[in-house]
């Protein structure tokens, strides 16, 4: 466990997606793998208003609705670091004052709480002021509806003039940044947005920390796997994707894990990650990623890693 970035959450090392919930997993195997997650230690849980608003004839919040069942069931919220996300939703886009009061109030409704530990922007909006926005955010922390504020999907750019909106007009500020960061797509976080958040202090709980399911290393060349996301996964097996997964393979050799966690463990290791972010289907796929937590990497293996990577 470890504090996350400036905040004072105690977080397990790696963060449960709850995107999967109600798209490819169903309520009591949600259970079964939230149960096993929880048993390990784990304790930091994301999900968002919008998962899974791209079905057909599914309730809008199902994800929510799913982790909100199970912690009731279980009465666990108040060991739980709960983190979702408004402003992506169809009926609840963007990011002005009514919006944020609304769509964050139905996520508690759908998560049978009165407070959410982490409430990201799901992503931003050029349309609405900063000022209403992170004042919006402000009334939400102020009220304990909140504890922390997190930004997802962010510029540098937009990331620092946030900050500086808080900054002059006294407002909580963004404490967690959730962008797309894994070894396979590292140039977009390490160019500029990096330096932005090392400067504040924000912990990175990078989404996509598998590159949507390359780095379980279970596709290969000629191999078929039956996956939602097998398509983008077999874009990525060229030289550079090929070199990654040999370095992979050496180290979940020598430390005798899965690949998923020896991956999970380079992205922990990077500067300014407080808890890269990855889901499971099953109680056995989340059992692959586990280890991640207690693995410790030699700096040749990070580095090994890191090179293969930047090919």
């Amino acid at each position: 466990m470890a504090i996350l970035g400036n905040t004072t959450l105690d977080v397990f090392p790696l963060c449960f997606g709850g995107n999967v919930f109600g798209w490819t997993v169903d309520e009591p195997t949600a259970f079964e793998i939230l149960d096993a997650y929880a048993a390990a230690g784990g304790n930091f849980i994301d999900t968002a208003d919008m998962y899974n608003s791209w079905l057909p004839d599914h309730p809008i919040g199902e994800s929510e609705i799913m982790i909100g069942n199970w912690m009731k069931a279980r009465g666990n919220r108040d060991k739980i670091i709960l983190a979702t996300k408004i402003s992506s939703l169809p009926s609840r886009k963007g990011l002005s004052a009514d919006n944020i009061a609304a769509a964050t109030q139905e996520c508690l409704d759908r998560l049978q709480t009165d407070y959410i530990d982490v409430l990201y922007a799901h992503r931003d909006d050029l349309e609405t002021p900063m000022l209403e926005t992170m004042t919006a955010f402000n009334e939400l922390v102020t009220s304990g509806k909140v504890r922390y504020l997190g930004a997802s999907n962010f510029s540098a750019e937009r990331l620092q003039e946030s900050l500086d909106v808080c900054a002059e007009h006294g407002l909580a500020p963004y404490s967690v940044l959730q962008n797309n960061y894994n070894l396979m797509n590292r140039k977009e976080y390490e160019s500029d947005v990096r330096a932005v958040v090392a400067k504040a202090g924000i912990a990175h709980a990078p989404y996509y920390g598998l590159a949507s399911g390359f780095l379980t290393g279970k596709y290969r060349p000629g191999v078929d796997v039956d996956s939602q996301r097998a398509r983008g996964a077999a874009k990525m097996l060229d030289e550079r994707g090929l070199a990654v997964l040999a370095a992979l393979d050496e180290i979940s050799a020598t430390h005798n894990v899965p690949v998923a966690a020896v991956a999970l463990a380079w992205l922990y290791a990077q500067p300014t990650i407080g808890a890269p972010i990855a889901s499971a289907r099953t109680v056995e796929q989340l059992n692959e990623l586990l280890p991640m937590a207690t693995l410790q990497l030699s700096e040749a293996e990070i580095a090994s890693l890191t090179a293969a990577s930047e090919i």
